[in-house]
């Protein structure tokens, strides 16, 4: 696995409705729930502050990433990579791309 530093992640600006879709039905399929039955993802929310995501603004204790982790909000890059962000058990926020091999 390659570690990158995040100024090295060039986000993208704007995400149009497809990409919207497309990640909320990415996290259903990832965190292996019904795409109709799920509530905790409707609760995500499309911003644009410092970069466009859709964001867990409720921070849904129910949203559980990584082993534990909270869920902060899912993304694409300019190169069409899936970014998850999630804030770890000392409140430290971690971003992970997710690779082709863990879909």
């Amino acid at each position: 696995m390659q570690t990158i530093t995040v100024d090295k992640v060039r986000f993208k600006k704007q995400l149009s409705e497809i990409e919207k879709i497309s990640l909320k039905n990415f996290l259903f399929t990832w965190k292996g729930c019904s795409a109709k039955g799920s509530e905790d993802f409707n609760l995500l929310e499309y911003t644009e502050d410092v970069f466009a995501k859709m964001e867990n603004t409720q921070s849904n204790p129910d949203l559980l990433v990584f082993g534990g982790d909270l869920f902060r909000y899912i993304t694409i890059t300019e190169d069409n990579q899936i970014v998850v962000g999630s804030l770890n058990a000392d409140k430290e926020l971690q971003f992970r791309i997710i690779s082709h091999d863990e879909m």
